[in-house]
């Protein structure tokens, strides 16, 4: 798939240098941002949904608990 982007000129200059410093192109360096930027925000997102869990319900287990209960001891 093809996307286009439109940026100023300062933008275009400053994303072409940043991906010659990290060594990728462009396309690249633009494919690896959005794709972190996403995992980071589905992280959060779990993140907050395990703590809402937790909150609701806080009870924990021991590693030798959680090893016993998967038969892993």
């Amino acid at each position: 798939m093809t996307i286009s982007l439109r940026l100023n000129e300062h933008d275009t200059e400053l994303i072409k240098r940043y991906a010659e410093f990290n060594k990728v192109s462009v396309s690249e360096l633009i494919r690896r941002i959005v794709l972190e930027r996403i995992e980071d925000e589905y992280d959060l997102k779990e993140y907050e949904k395990a703590l809402a869990e937790y909150r609701a319900n806080p009870v924990t287990y021991t590693l030798d608990e959680v090893e016993a209960e998967l038969g892993l001891r």
